[in-house]
């Protein structure tokens, strides 16, 4: 694996993520997915699926990235995060789904041209965990002019993360929360290097982005916490970045947690609108206008959505310009099916 050092003690450091795991022979990483095997750090499931489905491109979520496109999403097992609230806890923390036969990148890519997606989505579990497959499939697939998307928690180290996002047309990031406490108590890692590789995504990258936050009630909706995250990201990516506030279910470790209710995904969308970010949305609730998007400028619906899915009329033309007021529309419109 490239991404390994040998310590003094000799074992081998795996330097992915900020976690630099210390391996001795025979003992995988924080991750799961990747083990010291005759002293080399070798990755455990490469192209060893748990799953893969046709989604909508707007289930990752991607709102300004192809509209009404279908992707071919995929994952394996593990993940560098433990979060409490994890979603798809069963393929990322406890394992307790079987991974399938090895799928090749090159059979990736005959599935998404058989299947009309214009996309392939690396998702389900953290995609960071197998690096290595993502980038050798992205490959093929830009060899093939199909897109590649990224559904990522975004904790990794500057080499491994150049690489990756060399090879990446679009992404969602998942926000997690705005305060280490929340990073170290529910998702047993720290804050900052996610928001390094949002900023290094912009900054330094043509791949679009969009970011997303689960909110969970008691746990990150502090009013002053989404404040504090809709100024970040205004100073630091600007305001037209498409920010996603989702609703909670109880799962895995927060079962006891209520759901997030409609009026605390309206609120925290309301916050960040008053702090200025121009395209936010809500999601994981039924409210058409929540997943509408809606000039910036003269503040006419552009694209409405029912059940992640675009309803007929689209306002935006294949420059990505709103038909009624010409303002150019932040993200990737080229190809808009209606």
């Amino acid at each position: 694996m490239k991404y390994q050092n040998t310590t003094k003690d000799n074992k081998q450091e795996c330097t992915i993520c900020p976690r630099y795991c210390k391996l001795q022979e025979g003992q995988k990483g924080f991750c799961k997915a990747y083990e010291n095997i005759e002293g080399r750090i070798e990755s455990l499931y490469y192209g060893k699926l748990s799953s893969m489905q046709i989604d909508p491109v707007e289930k990752k979520p991607l709102f300004h990235f192809y509209p009404n496109t279908k992707t071919l999403s995929l994952g394996t097992l593990g993940c560098n995060l433990g979060c409490k609230f994890c979603q798809n806890y069963s393929i990322s923390q406890t394992l307790t789904v079987l991974n399938s036969n090895y799928i090749s990148p090159e059979i990736i890519c005959e599935l998404a041209k058989k299947y009309n997606c214009d996309s392939v989505s690396f998702t389900y579990n953290e995609p960071v965990v197998f690096i290595d497959y993502v980038i050798d499939t992205s490959k093929k697939l830009k060899e093939n002019d199909i897109k590649t998307i990224l559904v990522s928690a975004g904790y990794l180290n500057p080499k491994p993360r150049e690489d990756l996002f060399e090879v990446i047309d679009a992404c969602n990031i998942d926000l997690k929360g705005f305060n280490e406490k929340f990073y170290n108590k529910n998702c047993l890692a720290k804050l900052n290097p996610v928001l390094e590789t949002i900023k290094y995504i912009k900054n330094n990258t043509n791949t679009h982005i969009e970011l997303t936050t689960l909110i969970i009630e008691d746990e990150n909706n502090n009013e002053d916490d989404i404040k504090h995250e809709a100024n970040w990201i205004l100073e630091n990516i600007g305001d037209e970045t498409p920010l996603h506030f989702t609703a909670f279910f109880p799962t895995y470790k927060m079962k006891n947690k209520k759901e997030t209710s409609l009026e605390t995904i309206k609120k925290a969308v309301k916050i960040a609108y008053n702090e200025g970010l121009k395209y936010v949305y809500g999601g994981n609730v039924i409210d058409e206008e929540l997943a509408t998007t809606f000039c910036h400028n003269c503040k006419k619906p552009l694209i409405s959505r029912e059940n992640l899915r675009v309803n007929n009329e689209v306002n935006i033309d294949n420059e990505g310009k709103c038909v009624f007021c010409g303002t150019n529309i932040p993200g990737v419109f080229q190809k808009i099916n209606v």
